[in-house]
């Protein structure tokens, strides 16, 4: 059971490209047994009039698959031979596993992707010469280029198996300041999170660390190394901090949560420290130590309103009304929520505006004060009208419906609970009359002879909710 919020420590869907990918040249051989396709055999033909050779005729009845391996072999790249039968077999492996249906089902086999086997027979044979002469580095970067070519999700195994290959060359490279070994442990810490095996994670994203602290290093969008390095540790930290609190280890989660913050500060993003310093208060909180996660959410307020945060800023209210609620101080919850109220209004957050009338509101409603929660739940209403938001509006419009329903159950209750000849004519009046939502859907004449209910307001916002459905839903 996960304990801190989810959409805080998702994990990133992709791999960071810390170099531009390599386009793979043409193939410095131009012969017929490795042309793709029928246009481009007619084209050599044509332009080779003294006919085939032997070898030329026979390629030309072998697959484009079989003609590259056979090349392989010639130029005598048996190792770039067996990994490409390798990496074969684990695709179609991966397509049988997935079944019909799925997207690796529908495309078309590696062997049929004459692209794809252009790539891997250029980056293959470039990484065996390489290894063959005593260069690492181009080793790594060539069996990079190869993971590479595996970047759709369905792939994510294949890409792995490359990325671990990866990883055992880094170790061998001993002369470009560490940065291949940053490189191989950023994705060894990233293949281990999404297997679950945060510990092993955290052990390869702090190497990761360790390695880029003082360099300039930037992976493809600019993004410096020691940034990204500090990005995933501050993920890792509170994954770790929420295990711990599964297993109840409450100090220790704090530790780590207090490292995930160092960890944000150090790589510079606000929102991580804002995010990180909200996990810390809840677990404060968690911990009996309220007093030290008010103090804590606030830091975490102030980050998130100087971001202009509404996600940020509507949890981080949300977790100071819970714990103030808990100690019995309503008065000073309220307080604080009306301060948010004017902080989203002044920033023109309609989102936060709608967050807070709705966390006040439902204070109110809680309490039995159902004129204030309509006029709260109102105000959020009229809130998510002017953002356009229809989703939302319909949800604050359910918020004024309950409050209303709530309303209505005071005055009808108190009328079934007098069991009187007055009270029951007041009923009976309200039942035959009660196609609007009224104020006061009770009030009548004895006499019978005015309406039981005056027509609700034009501007209502459950005025399109028949009373029927607000009694029976409530």
């Amino acid at each position: 059971m996960k304990v801190l919020p989810q959409e805080i420590i998702e994990s990133p869907p992709w791999h960071p490209r810390f170099e531009e990918p390599t386009i793979c040249p043409p193939l410095d051989f131009a012969r017929i047994h490795l042309i793709k396709d029928k246009d481009g055999i007619d084209d050599y033909l044509a332009k080779n009039i003294k006919g085939l050779s032997k070898q030329e005729a026979a390629a030309n009845r072998k697959s484009y698959k079989e003609n590259i391996c056979i090349d392989m072999l010639r130029q005598g790249y048996h190792k770039s031979f067996s990994e490409l039968f390798t990496l074969i077999q684990k695709w179609n492996a991966l397509r049988e596993a997935a079944g019909p249906g799925s997207a690796i089902w529908q495309r078309q086999s590696l062997e049929e992707q004459p692209d794809k086997l252009d790539q891997l027979y250029h980056f293959l044979t470039r990484a065996e010469a390489a290894q063959r002469a005593g260069h690492s580095e181009e080793v790594f970067d060539n069996q990079l280029n190869v993971a590479y070519c595996f970047d759709d999700p369905e792939e994510k195994q294949l890409r792995n198996y490359l990325y671990e290959q990866c990883f055992n060359t880094a170790q061998l490279i001993k002369t470009d300041g560490g940065k291949r070994q940053a490189q191989a442990h950023a994705h060894m810490g990233l293949i281990n999170e999404e297997q679950g095996h945060v510990m092993k994670a955290a052990e390869h994203y702090e190497a990761f660390y360790q390695l880029t602290e003082g360099s300039t290093w930037k992976d493809e969008t600019g993004h410096t190394y020691n940034s990204l390095a500090c990005e995933h540790l501050w993920r890792i930290y509170i994954l770790l901090a929420d295990k711990m609190l599964e297993n109840k280890e409450q100090q220790q989660a704090i530790k780590t949560l207090i490292k995930a913050i160092r960890m944000a500060k150090t790589g510079g993003d606000k929102k991580m420290e804002g995010e990180a310093a909200y996990c810390l208060s809840l677990v404060y909180h968690f911990a009996g130590e309220d007093k030290t996660a008010l103090s804590i959410l606030n830091t975490s307020i102030k980050i998130f309103t100087a971001l202009h945060d509404s996600a940020g800023l509507k949890r981080a209210y949300e977790a100071t009304d819970k714990i103030l609620v808990s100690q019995g101080k309503v008065a000073e919850s309220l307080t604080y929520l009306e301060e948010f109220k004017k902080v989203a209004e002044n920033a023109n957050l309609s989102q936060s505006v709608v967050d807070a009338c709705v966390l006040i509101g439902n204070i109110y409603n809680a309490r039995g004060n159902y004129d204030k929660a309509l006029e709260y739940f109102t105000q959020a209403f009229e809130a998510a009208n002017t953002s356009n938001n229809l989703s939302l509006a319909n949800e604050t419009r359910t918020y004024c419906g309950i409050a209303r329903a709530h309303k209505l159950m005071v005055v009808f209750n108190s009328h079934i609970a007098a069991e009187d000849p007055i009270s029951l004519k007041y009923l009976l009046a309200w039942k035959e009359n009660r196609s609007d939502v009224c104020t006061d859907p009770l009030t009548v004449e004895l006499d019978g002879e005015t309406s039981p209910c005056e027509p609700p307001p034009e501007t209502s916002p459950c005025e399109s909710l028949p009373e029927t459905q607000i009694l029976d839903h409530s």
